[in-house]
């Protein structure tokens, strides 16, 4: 079952309304403040959660006098965040793939956050995307990752490793190839705004974890 997310970070709504049309969800969750995007472009949740500290009351009151969607409402004082608990749900609900909308944004706290959400899923076997009009980040839990030219996200492939350093790591099929390399996280802009030659292009590591970004200007 795919899964969608929507936060209160930025929201680009011709692309989110775009891209979630070709995502093609089997429910919705709606993570406070992105409660707003949603009704504003006429999106139901299948459930609504959060604080509800950053949302506009009135949004938020239509939902609750309404009735007709499940809301679950959670203390601000509290130990996680909006997004993490609809991750939660999400994945109690059987996802086996969520797509985080609005997980991005001025709050680089919260995005810090939402990239280690990624790696939460990727333990419990759940795909998980964070996309944006300009990025598309994942953690691929596989060691070889296979990216054809028509699919990618944008222009600029870039890797970093989650946590520990990757070893083993091999592209090809890139501008700037590698063979066998131990990235670590002191590499700094080595592996920052690679670009597709071939097709496919492959990604192969033996050990670690890998950040996948794809971005675009």
């Amino acid at each position: 079952m795919r899964a969608a997310i929507f936060s209160g970070g930025t929201l680009d709504e011709p692309f989110v309304k775009s891209y979630l049309k070709e995502y093609k969800p089997d429910c919705i969750l709606a993570a406070d403040r992105g409660l707003e995007f949603c009704h504003r472009n006429r999106i139901r949740p299948d459930i609504i959660l959060g604080d509800f500290d950053s949302i506009d009351p009135e949004v938020i009151r239509t939902y609750e006098e309404d009735g007709g969607i499940p809301i679950r409402r959670f203390n601000p004082v509290k130990d996680t965040t909006d997004t993490a608990i609809a991750m939660e749900q999400a994945a109690k609900m059987g996802a086996g793939e969520i797509c985080f909308f609005g997980a991005t944004g001025t709050r680089l706290d919260h995005t810090l956050s939402n990239i280690y959400n990624l790696y939460l899923l990727t333990e419990r076997g759940i795909r998980g995307q964070i996309v944006d009009a300009c990025n598309r980040i994942t953690l691929p839990a596989e060691k070889e990752i296979l990216l054809k030219k028509e699919e990618q996200f944008g222009k600029y492939v870039s890797c970093f490793p989650f946590g520990r350093e990757v070893r083993g790591l091999t592209l090809e099929g890139f501008r700037y190839p590698l063979k066998e390399y131990t990235l670590t996280l002191g590499d700094g802009g080595l592996s920052v705004s690679n670009e597709i030659l071939g097709d496919p292009a492959r990604i192969s590591y033996r050990e670690g974890r890998l950040i996948l970004v794809e971005s675009r200007d």
